[in-house]
């Protein structure tokens, strides 16, 4: 089975935008590619059609009529962990940081190419999948922290937390490293095909991101601590952090 029809065949995108003629425009070319494809023109109706149906992967607009698409990342994001593409006209490095400050998984500005939307939608959906089908590792326990490499899930407290395809990858691949600092250039080099911004603050702003999910006190870390002047650390113990 080819990659198209084992990963992206069943595959559904959802779309949320109110400029009706590019809907229409990816709706037909991804739909051509394999994908089943759904559209939405404002954060009301997309939000309800998040609800009511199961979608694999979200793309975002952000200048929408209702509601902005930052503030319907942050909702999305506070019980999913779907993959989320933001598009807009917008294309300041800013933006493209607040976007992964509140949980988005990658940053396309418009115009864009849709062969280019179709290969980032591609390397999302296959991080998700990645583990589908093979020998599933062990999950990596510390304490009330456990990360169910299988599933992609990371539970707190038996609470599951929601983290993007990219931030579950960084902690895993901190978690998996316990113990040894990791700079930044070595977690890019890690996670290299992973979109990643080539400049520090984006790996500090999946950090947050991911002490947000799994610290009781993001402000004061025990568990993903900074060594500074050298990279990350994740603790084997609860530490008292920066």
């Amino acid at each position: 089975m080819t990659e198209k029809s084992s990963l992206l065949a069943t595959a559904r995108v959802l779309m949320i935008d109110d400029d009706a003629s590019l809907a229409e425009m990816v709706g037909e070319y991804l739909r051509a590619s394999g994908l089943a494809f759904a559209s939405r023109p404002d954060a009301a109706s997309g939000l309800r059609a998040l609800e009511e149906e199961s979608y694999d992967a979200l793309l975002l607009d952000v200048m929408l009529p209702d509601l902005d698409g930052f503030e319907i990342c942050r909702r999305v994001r506070q019980s999913s962990s779907i993959p989320i593409i933001m598009l807009t006209a917008r294309g300041e490095e800013t933006d493209r940081i607040v976007g992964l400050e509140i949980g988005a998984d990658d940053y396309l500005p418009k115009p864009f190419n849709p062969r280019e939307l179709l290969a980032r939608l591609r390397a999302v959906l296959r991080r998700v999948h990645s583990d589908a089908g093979n020998g599933a590792p062990a999950p990596l326990r510390f304490g009330t922290l456990e990360i169910d490499r299988a599933a992609r899930v990371v539970r707190l407290d038996g609470e599951e937390r929601p983290l993007t395809a990219h931030q579950y990858d960084m902690l895993c691949l901190l978690a998996e490293s316990a113990g040894r600092v990791l700079s930044r250039d070595q977690i890019m080099q890690q996670l290299k095909g992973h979109n990643l911004e080539a400049f520090d603050r984006s790996i500090d702003t999946h950090v947050s991101r991911i002490r947000a999910a799994i610290e009781a006190n993001p402000k004061k870390p025990r568990r993903l601590l900074t060594v500074r002047g050298a990279g990350y650390v994740f603790a084997r113990d609860l530490r008292s952090g920066d």
